[in-house]
């Protein structure tokens, strides 16, 4: 979802709203959402999506939505940008979320240009890039492969990817649906052909806006329950999902699969302080979660969901 620059009635709004998650957070020893930083940097205007680096320690990789640059940014912990690398050969169309993952030993990453708020495309990409050995402004990174693909049955939004290396699959999550659709795709599928992704089944217990809540604001209302981000933890065993109010968590227990972790009401918790929050990563140690939105300045969170 695109959004603008806020002006400086706003931006002294996200400031003290952000001054107060740091007076909470210092009042409480342990709560869910803490501050880390700020995004201050005029090359952060949209961040749509996120990724922790799992070559680089301390870096966290971020996208831009559509409209934006074919760039690859390198961000650290408190959110201080650190580089803008150039991604050759494709272009941002509509790019909404960034996953980490290894394959083969390689570390990379995973673009997802899979926006689609008008409901037109009817073949989106999803493209691999494998970090780069040294993080320098400026810098080209090629595209190591493409997976294109198609809805089965006609074009959605879709905001939010993670990637499962043990099942050799890309987990991709519906935004405007209700219910919550979860699909799927092939990794590494070795052609040039377009595959349907597989439909997987839903999400239960996604929040709802309630008839007050309806009536009171219908736009706001709207949004709520709609899925901006996933990440899959790093060990493949919890999926967590962040709406525009909450994030949610699932988690595999043994040997099921994913319909079936999903099918199950997750662990919610309220997203406070964080307005349109469309970026959401694991820590390279599965410990803690980074969280975003997708204007400027936008405060980066550290998420802490204890055990689950």
């Amino acid at each position: 979802m695109r959004a603008r620059r806020l002006p400086l009635i706003v931006l002294s709004i996200v400031l003290l709203l952000a001054a107060l998650l740091a007076v909470r957070w210092m009042a409480s020893p342990q709560p869910f959402s803490r501050l880390a930083g700020l995004l201050l940097d005029p090359r952060l205007t949209e961040v749509s999506g996120l990724a922790a680096s799992r070559r680089h320690a301390g870096v966290l990789w971020a996208i831009n939505d559509g409209g934006n640059g074919a760039q690859l940014h390198a961000i650290g912990t408190r959110g201080q940008h650190r580089a803008s690398l150039l991604l050759d050969g494709i272009a941002n169309t509509d790019w909404e979320d960034l996953a980490a993952f290894e394959l083969d030993g390689v570390h990379y990453l995973l673009v997802a240009d899979t926006g689609d708020n008008g409901g037109l495309r009817h073949t989106l990409q999803l493209h691999a890039v494998a970090e780069p050995a040294r993080v320098v402004d400026g810098a080209h990174v090629a595209t190591a492969w493409t997976i294109a693909f198609r809805w089965p049955d006609g074009p959605r939004d879709c905001e939010a990817i993670a990637v499962d290396e043990a099942a050799g699959q890309v987990l991709l999550v519906s935004k405007r649906r209700n219910p919550v659709e979860l699909f799927a795709v092939p990794l590494r599928p070795g052609d040039d052909m377009i595959h349907a992704a597989r439909r997987l089944g839903t999400l239960a217990g996604v929040p709802r806006a309630s008839e007050a809540e309806l009536q009171d604001d219908p736009e706001r209302a709207r949004l709520r329950g709609q899925v901006t981000a996933v990440d899959l933890s790093p060990d493949g065993r919890t999926l967590a999902v962040m709406t525009y109010d909450d994030v949610l968590f699932y988690r595999r227990h043994g040997d099921e699969g994913w319909p079936e972790a999903v099918a199950r009401a997750p662990e919610v918790h309220p997203l406070a302080l964080l307005p349109q929050g469309e970026a959401l990563a694991w820590s390279a140690d599965g410990r803690t979660l980074h969280a975003t939105g997708e204007f400027r300045p936008s405060p980066l969170l550290r998420l802490t969901p204890g055990p689950l």
